[in-house]
Order: structure tokens, then C-alpha cells, then sequence
């Protein structure tokens, strides 16, 4: 099994501060894994320099991506090479209906490919996904996560995992927010989709052990003052549940 993700070494500065300290990591094409931590201990800088954000600025070290040196690539050249984060607090714009949305996001990565779909083609696509997750298809009507629930902005990062295909998906503390049951929905839903691509690979950044009751991680990594500093598997989430950081 080849790994589709290998970190090594990786410093990385946020406004000339030091926020991760030698990270050095390989995960597994059609593996989860899982990140955890106290606050501030570095995980959500990690999902941010895997992604390319502006401000995260790596020192040394080297991220390589399904093979790729991806330590200079935009966000949106990652984005097409199949990399997707899954937000927080997505972003909320009144005005753009979540199928408009999805359409051209869709059609952003996959343009001149062989992934390409027309219009009509694309809603069918669509209609596909939602009838997959259970979604109402009233919902693809509403603005981007105006007035959405905190259930219903995770839903929708799901809907748009689902509708974009990615390789590895960054799952940056996905149950912020979210009641057991409707972390038990979202989390149905990522099984779903992870059922029907066996290749695809899950990065879960959390605190707590209840997220990987529902997503079972082949690896636990415990992240402290920028380093991992254990490895082992689920008993180890069970572990730090039970006795902390």
C-alpha cells in the first residue's frame, strides 16, 4: 500500500512564531487516521500547511503528496491534485445557492477533463449524491450556510466531499458543535461515501474520542507543543479519553 501523504521534518511559522516543531508523519492510501491534542498544540496549523493557506509559512522540511514536493503549490493546485479540508466555521454567503455552489466548485477542478459534465449531466450527478446522503433536495436551494444549523454546515462539507471526489480529505475538528446525533448522521455519511471509494483517505483532527466511534482510525497520533509525540491505534483515543493529555 503506498503512502499518499509523507511529512518530514516539517517546521512551520505563524507570524515568525513557531507552531510546529518537526512534524514527521505517513499515512496510507485508503487509510484514517486520526490527530489529537490539547488546544494549541498544533493540529489545525497542520491542516492549514497541508492545504496551502496564506500565513503558514514552512521553515524546512518537505510535504509530498501522492508523490508530488507540494511545499510551493497554491491552494487551488492542491485542490486539484485532490486535496480537500473539510472547515471549522465554513464561510456563509447570502446570495449563492448551494447548487450553484457545487456546480461551479465542481466544475473549477474537473474543467477540460474527462471528469467534466454538462449542465444537465451535473444535476443528475447531483441528485445522485444527495439521494446517497439523504439529503432533501430543498436544501441545495438555500444560501451557503446562512441560517444553518451547526448539523447542517457539516452536512453541506459532506455533501461537498461527496460531490468532489477528492483523494485525502482533512477533517478539522468536524465535531465542533455537534450533538451525538448529529455527529452520528454526519459521520453515516462519510462512511457512505468512504464505502464506495476504499482508496479514499481521511486525516480526522480532533479532541475528543467520540468522532472515532463513528469513524474508526487505522492509526491515533497525539500532537503536543508542535510534535507527535505517540502513535498507536483507537485504545490509544480511548486512552487519552480516559486519563488526558
Amino acid at each position: 500500500m503506498k503512502n499518499i501523504l509523507e511529512i518530514k521534518d516539517l517546521v512551520v511559522l505563524v507570524d515568525n512564531k513557531k507552531i510546529l516543531n518537526g512534524i514527521n508523519l505517513n499515512i496510507a492510501q485508503g487509510q484514517i487516521h486520526a490527530i489529537m491534542g490539547p488546544n494549541g498544540s498544533g493540529k489545525s496549523s497542520l491542516a492549514y500547511t497541508l492545504m496551502g493557506r496564506q500565513g503558514y509559512k514552512i521553515e524546512s522540511g518537505e510535504i509530498y503528496f501522492d508523490g508530488l514536493n507540494i511545499n510551493n503549490t497554491s491552494v487551488d493546485i492542491r485542490a486539484k491534485l485532490g486535496l480537500f479540508l473539510s472547515f471549522q466555521a465554513p464561510y456563509e454567503i447570502e446570495g449563492l445557492s448551494i447548487k450553484t455552489f457545487l456546480r461551479e466548485s465542481y466544475n473549477a477542478l474537473y474543467n477540460k477533463t474527462d471528469k467534466a459534465l454538462s449542465f444537465d449531466k451535473f444535476n443528475n450527478y447531483l441528485d445522485e449524491k444527495i439521494n446517497l446522503l439523504n439529503i432533501n433536495p430543498e436544501f441545495l436551494d438555500r444560501s451557503l450556510n446562512i441560517g444553518f444549523s451547526g448539523g447542517e454546515k457539516k452536512k453541506l462539507e459532506i455533501l461537498q466531499l461527496a460531490v468532489l471526489q477528492p483523494k485525502f480529505v482533512i477533517l478539522d475538528e468536524l465535531d465542533s458543535g455537534l450533538d451525538v446525533d448529529a455527529l452520528k448522521i454526519v459521520c453515516a455519511g462519510i462512511n457512505k461515501i468512504k464505502n464506495n471509494n476504499k482508496n479514499l483517505t481521511i486525516l480526522v483532527i480532533t479532541h475528543y474520542y467520540n468522532i472515532l466511534k463513528f469513524l474508526e482510525p487505522d492509526f491515533v497520533h497525539i500532537l503536543k507543543n508542535g510534535k507527535i509525540i505517540k502513535t498507536g491505534d483507537k485504545n490509544l483515543a480511548l486512552e487519552i479519553e480516559k486519563e488526558g493529555y
